[in-house]
């Protein structure tokens, strides 16, 4: 499978380069649908300047303070009808399933049914292939479900949506686990023109897997191997609640952004030990240097193309994004970072990234019986390519 896979990455690459560049590659029209393919490559470098833990000492770098990976190679195969869309993709990079869904549209509602993004994380709804950062806000990363296999129901229109679903794993085996159920709400009280204000809430319930929940995050660098703050295996552990809150503001070429989630994670019936609530969120600003407007639809913000094309688009970012997976006798930690970014979106295929991480965080030691800070530097770099 993993080399049919590639082999078929490849082929949609050169097919890709040969033709003129464009968003998506239109295939055909087969009865009622348009059927396009889209892909998405990204490759990342991730440059660490550690202070107390080595955070890539266990991947076998051989003492160097560097990873280099190809991060994502997603095939989307779409089709788009008028009462049905429909849609197929699988990461070859990650060897997992996409979104693969049915999409039923009812008027301005529909019912959806497959594997798809469910609805507690404004950035993880959000295109990939937009990200305004190289790695998601640690709250996204944490606390956001992702993708599962379930059944979904939404409504909405300019300025207001909302969605309910139910449920379980994902398709792809030994990744997310756990039945539950969630909705997102939200309302978007100035949609004009270049201007958008947007609020949202959000909640998910689900199971936890074999009644252990464990919550650790990554210092905002995906290639990171060690976790700098980590609650340890949380037994007789029954359900996971998570509540969100989100905001979002835009002006021609400024965004402003923000989320935050509380998770608790509640007991077992036949446990003495007291429920584990942690909580993280972040704001974040974004400027496109070159003047683009950003725009919006169907409650996330979407990432204008270059107004001169040959020149590409500039952005400029900085976000500030807190966790706290400390309570009670868990002492997981807390961690607080800044990240600095610049994007260069090239045509509409190509896109340049580089981000600087400061992470300050700390964390109860048990041999020293105290908090140990640990505060490292990153660098960041992505090549992407999509179509």
């Amino acid at each position: 499978m993993k080399r049919v896979a590639h082999r078929l990455l490849a082929v949609a690459i050169v097919s890709t380069l040969a033709a003129q560049a464009q968003a998506e590659v239109a295939l055909d029209v087969i009865g009622d649908y348009e059927v396009s393919f889209e892909g998405l490559v990204q490759a990342d470098g991730n440059w660490f300047n550690n202070d107390v833990v080595d955070l890539n000492g266990s991947s076998g770098n051989d003492g160097k303070d560097s990873e280099f990976e190809m991060r994502r190679a997603e095939l989307v195969l779409k089709g788009k009808g008028t009462m049905f869309d429909w849609v197929l993709g699988y990461d070859a990079k990650a060897n997992k399933y996409l979104d693969v869904n049915l999409k039923w549209k009812l008027g301005s509602n529909y019912v959806q049914v497959g594997q798809f993004k469910q609805v507690n994380s404004l950035e993880e709804l959000s295109s990939t292939k937009n990200n305004d950062f190289i790695s998601k806000a640690m709250v996204t990363n944490t606390f956001a479900v992702g993708r599962r296999v379930g059944v979904a129901y939404g409504d909405g229109g300019k300025n207001w949506g909302y969605t309910a679903n139910v449920f379980g794993r994902e398709m792809t085996r030994n990744l997310g686990q756990g039945q539950g159920f969630g909705g997102r709400f939200y309302y978007a009280p100035i949609v004009d023109g270049d201007s958008t204000l947007h609020f949202g809430v959000s909640a998910v319930d689900y199971d936890t897997n074999n009644d252990t929940q464990r919550w650790r995050i990554r210092p905002d660098a995906d290639l990171a191997t060690a976790r700098l703050i980590d609650t340890g295996n949380i037994l007789n552990a029954d359900r996971n609640r998570t509540y969100g809150l989100e905001g979002l503001w835009s002006s021609g070429p400024f965004k402003v952004q923000a989320e935050y989630m509380r998770t608790t994670t509640t007991r077992t019936s036949n446990s003495t030990a007291a429920d584990f609530t942690g909580d993280s969120w972040y704001v974040s600003g974004v400027w496109n240097i070159t003047g683009e407007s950003w725009g919006y639809k169907g409650g996330t913000p979407t990432t204008p193309l270059p107004n001169d094309p040959a020149a590409g688009m500039w952005q400029v970012g900085v976000r500030y994004d807190d966790a706290n997976l400390s309570d009670g006798s868990i002492r997981g930690g807390d961690e607080h970072n800044i990240t600095v970014g610049m994007n260069w979106y090239w045509r509409s295929n190509v896109k340049i990234m580089a981000n600087y991480v400061a992470v300050k965080s700390s964390k109860y030691n048990s041999a020293l019986a105290a908090d140990l800070s640990d505060d490292p530097n990153i660098f960041e770099t992505r090549l992407q390519f999509f179509w």
